[in-house]
């Protein structure tokens, strides 16, 4: 398997493995060559290996992380040596064979030091490795033993646990609410027992929130424990805890010293069968620990309750496999509740904050995010300083270095850094990646893991491809709450994430110590102060003075160049000068057609070139150079045509084109491809649209396609459906066709259908008469339908309904139904949508349809609807969560608009789930118009933060 690069390793790791590579290789076997090469590999073996192991310490001291840099970067340096070595060779290794190889390699190598310095480069390098083994020696690191170190460390979180009520702020919401949960079943005839797990970024106040509650219930129990489990469980411990906290009448658990995990158990069993327990479990930090833990609890029918806390979403929903158990998660304090807690801290009243201060506090709580325990740190250390703004503005300004440096801040710097250090070094390595984004900023997955890809953090594992295994990571940090998921799917998945701001703090902290990422601007410039060249680069903001320090940077060592800020595009120094670019973001960045983006074709190593929604019209002709690309992202942007020989870019994975570009000739030759996205079908060649069906691997197509009925637009559509066809036996997974005034009714005969096919979208006007036949029940991935119909039938939707896996519907229609239509089926379906133009309907749902839907969107005709008394069926969606009604008043009177929204309500709160509804004319509803009719749910949300945690 590649090993593959991290933060902490540089590239250490695919170093030894490109070494190996050409001692196998026609390097290899030039004399000359092979000597380096093996001298090389070995020395950097051996030290791979110390390398490992120091990297293990929790804690290493300043010798050991001093030799670790030295390494790190040699190990940099060399591949960029290496890579311009092949590079200079592979120009020459295209001429005839290997004779001809030989001959022009040994001239070359004879001449190196005149034509680039290598010579020069590779002796400098061997006089590195020297000096790093010496260093090694001199410090003496062979004695240092390299297993984990353990340290009896105060709990930072054990102030919670003490936290006077008084002192809390927002707590109260979610502490009723959870324990009007907790006593709901105390007099019911059901006596189960129950688990809570309350689950949230480090620092919500978890324990806060689990003891309140706690102290609120317990006088209804007739024992009380509280155990908190940490990163490194001891189980006998900990069990062993709890039975040192239950009563116990014969006085048998006065000495279990000599008892092991198996006795514990069966005694602490023994001790709670008869009893109403509550129990606390703090502080899970995995599910194996869970499970050996929750055996000593058993269920007896008594009514018992079990209260966990975690940050990690997997281990929360392990503790509540049950339908009665809840995964409560917490939210950030509200901005009032933020404020309330702050100034309180400081001046001992929310209203005593002088005028003078008041900007300069709410930039601060900004950055807090409403973290209590952000909150709570940093008032404590303002109100030792004096009622200055430049005080507080300092304080503003450097809380980074503070978080390191301050005591005061210590208590926090260590709880945010417990979730850090549990993460392994893959997964340590793809968020401290995370600092080349400025602060709030939303990430978007796709765009962050093609550029993790090209970063080379990613490596194949046990048959799942780099994409695969990077969305796992992505998908693994949301779990333990490292990332704020956002834009949540309708499968549940996010499709970007948010890095809170303390936790930014952190990551650019840790991304310093290992020359990970240097940050230009947005106060966070980290360009002094650093141990080698830059390796990445991200341009936030610039201004004179930086864009000096700039000028003075060698900057042909820099790996990815991210641009976030288009003020910054002007100053920016030549392409020519990155010559080691993998990755280069320019994304959103106006005036980047000012830009000289011809040097773009001495980046031989770039895989990721991305500058959507910018106002370039022409991409330079120097991009066929680059072999090696595997993501070209330019949407959004005027460019029609691509390059003369566009298609030798054989690599290329993710092609995603402007909108109404033309699709390339000789595409098929590109059979790497798994995306290509805004491509214009009638405007391009019918043989290129043919070629589509040439490439294997394509998974996702996003294309316009005009109507018309000329017979150049009819062979453009036999084209598409030729194209179509072929691809319906291999990966194709979404399918989106834009356009205006037309039909699709050729795709009624796509066959064979793909099976793998999990999306298709319908963007336009244009519309299907009737369901056709390739949107069958054999489409068993199918989970999200866009589809445009002239006609809303019955029918039709009993087609759709029986879709098994359809999560999500998006139906528009432009005909209005005579009479209501009735929903049956959609076994799956959690979201449905219905729209149109200028038409409206009647849907009403009967028992058994749509089990588990969550969202429902409707567009109702109240002149039909009155004829049924308005009723809609709203009681048989036995999950629905939020409603919204769109009434199309056309023929009926005031008081009939009235009626149709009085039925809806009562229908809506008569449901058990509550569900959020919102009833507005037809597209005007609004935030302001939804009426939460379950009032204390909204409320808990906004109150979901506590005092510390």
């Amino acid at each position: 398997m590649e090993v593959a690069v991290s933060a902490s390793h540089g590239v250490m790791g695919p170093l030894l493995g490109k070494l190996a590579d050409l001692l196998a290789g026609k390097y290899g076997r030039i004399r000359g060559v092979r000597g380096e090469i093996l001298s090389l590999q070995v020395e950097l073996t051996s030290m791979h290996a110390a390398l490992k192991n120091y990297t293990m310490l929790e804690d290493p001291d300043v010798e050991v992380m001093t030799w670790i840099s030295l390494l790190r970067e040699l190990a940099y340096d060399t591949e960029d040596c290496i890579d311009k070595f092949i590079r200079r060779l592979g120009k020459r290794g295209r001429r005839g064979g290997f004779k001809e190889l030989l001959r022009d390699t040994t001239r070359f190598l004879k001449s190196l030091d005149s034509r680039c310095g290598i010579a020069d480069q590779i002796d400098e390098l061997k006089a590195r490795i020297k000096h790093v083994k010496e260093v090694k020696d001199c410090y003496k690191l062979s004695e240092i033993p390299c297993s984990k170190t353990e340290h009896a460390a105060v709990d930072p979180r054990l102030c919670a646990l003490f936290a006077e009520e008084a002192h809390l702020v927002g707590v109260e919401g979610p502490r009723d609410d959870l324990v009007k949960w907790m006593l709901k079943e105390e007099n019911s005839s059901t006596k189960d027992r129950k688990v809570l797990s309350i689950v949230g970024f480090g620092g919500l106040g978890k324990t806060t929130l689990a003891n309140e509650v706690y102290r609120k219930i317990q006088g209804h129990f007739d024992c009380q424990v509280f155990v908190s489990v940490s990163q490194k469980p001891y189980i006998k411990n900990i069990i062993k805890d709890v039975i040192s906290q239950v009563p116990c009448q014969d006085g048998s658990t006065k000495d279990t010293s000599d008892w092991d995990e198996k006795k514990s158990i069966a005694k602490l069993r023994e001790l709670l069968q008869d009893k109403r327990y509550l129990v606390i479990v703090d502080d899970i930090w995995s599910t194996q620990a869970w499970n050996n833990i929750k055996c000593a609890f058993p269920y007896n029918n008594c009514s018992s309750r079990i209260i966990t806390t975690t940050r990690i979403i997997d281990v929360a929903r392990s503790c509540c496999p049950g339908s009665d158990d809840r995964v409560y998660e917490m939210t950030a304090l509200s901005d009032l509740h933020s404020k309330r807690l702050f100034l309180k801290r400081i001046f001992g009243s929310e209203d005593h904050c002088p005028d003078m201060l008041k900007e300069s506090s709410n930039e601060i709580l900004k950055k807090c995010g409403g973290l209590p325990l952000a909150i709570i740190s940093i008032s404590s250390l303002l109100a030792n300083r004096p009622v200055v703004k430049e005080e507080w503005e300092k304080i503003r300004r450097s809380i980074g270095s503070a978080l390191e440096n301050n005591q005061s801040l210590e208590g926090m710097s260590k709880i945010l850094l417990l979730s850090y250090n549990d993460l392994p070094p893959n997964l340590k390595t793809c968020l401290l990646y995370l600092s080349v984004f400025p602060e709030d900023y939303v990430i978007d997955r796709e765009r962050l893991v093609r550029r993790w890809i090209a970063e080379g953090f990613i490596s194949e594992e046990r048959g799942q491809s780099q994409q695969e295994v990077a969305e796992i990571y992505f998908y693994e940090l949301v779990n333990k709450s490292m990332v704020q998921p956002e834009d949540i799917g309708y499968d549940g998945k996010a499709r970007a994430c948010r890095v809170h701001d303390m936790m930014l703090e952190i990551i650019i902290s840790k991304s310093n110590e290992d020359n990970f990422i240097v940050v230009i601007g947005g106060g966070q410039t980290t360009l002094a102060n650093r141990q080698g060249f830059i390796r990445r680069l991200s341009i936030q903001q610039i201004d004179v003075e930086l864009v000096h320090l700039l000028a003075q940077e060698d900057l042909s060592h820099v790996r990815s160049l991210t641009v976030t800020c288009s003020a910054c595009v002007k100053h920016l120094p030549s392409l020519a000068k990155f010559e080691a670019l993998r990755v280069l973001d320019f994304q959103g960045c106006e005036g980047l057609e000012e830009y000289d983006m011809k040097s773009i074709g001495k980046l031989l190593q770039l895989k990721y070139l991305n500058f959507p929604a910018t106002r370039i019209s022409k991409l330079p002709s120097e991009i066929v150079l680059l072999r090696d690309l595997e993501t070209l992202h330019f949407g959004a942007t005027p460019v029609e045509e691509l390059p003369i020989g566009f298609a030798q870019l054989t690599k290329l994975q993710h092609l995603i084109a402007g909108g109404w570009t033309i699709i390339p000739k000789k595409i098929g030759n590109m059979r790497n491809l798994r995306e290509i996205s805004g491509f214009s079908i009638t405007g391009s060649p019918a043989d290129a649209v043919e070629d589509l069906g040439s490439l294997p691997g394509l998974e996702e197509i996003d294309i316009y396609l005009d109507g018309g009925e000329s017979d150049e637009f009819r062979r453009h559509e036999e084209m598409l459906l030729s194209s179509l066809c072929k691809l319906g036996s291999c990966k194709l997974r979404s399918l989106r066709i834009r356009g205006n005034d037309g039909s699709l009714e050729f795709l009624g005969s796509w066959s064979p259908l793909p099976f793998t096919l999990q999306e298709f979208y319908m963007v336009g006007d244009y519309c299907f008469t009737k369901v056709p036949e390739c949107i069958a029940p054999a489409l068993t991935s199918l989970s999200f339908l866009d589809i445009n119909l002239a006609e809303l039938t019955e029918e039709g939707l009993v087609t759709l309904g029986e879709l098994p896996a359809l999560l999500h519907l998006v139906l528009w229609f432009r005909t209005r139904p005579d009479d209501r239509v009735i929903v049956r089926g959609f076994p799956s379906l959690k979201q449905f949508t219905i729209y149109s133009n200028d038409a409206s309907a009647y849907v009403t749902f009967v028992k058994g349809s749509m089990p588990k839907l969550k969202k429902l969107d409707l567009l109702i005709n109240v002149s039909t609807a009155k004829t049924y008394g308005f009723h809609l069926g709203i009681e048989h969606l036995t999950c629905l969560k939020q409603a919204t009604a769109r009434l199309d008043n056309r023929g009926a009177t005031p008081s009939e608009r009235k009626a149709a929204e009085a039925v809806i309500r009562v229908e809506a709160g008569a449901h058990p789930n509550h569900p959020a509804v919102t009833i507005c004319d037809e597209y005007q509803c609004s935030e302001e118009d939804s009426e939460d009719i379950c009032g204390d749910e909204k409320k808990s949300k906004e109150d979901g933060g506590t005092d510390e945690n």
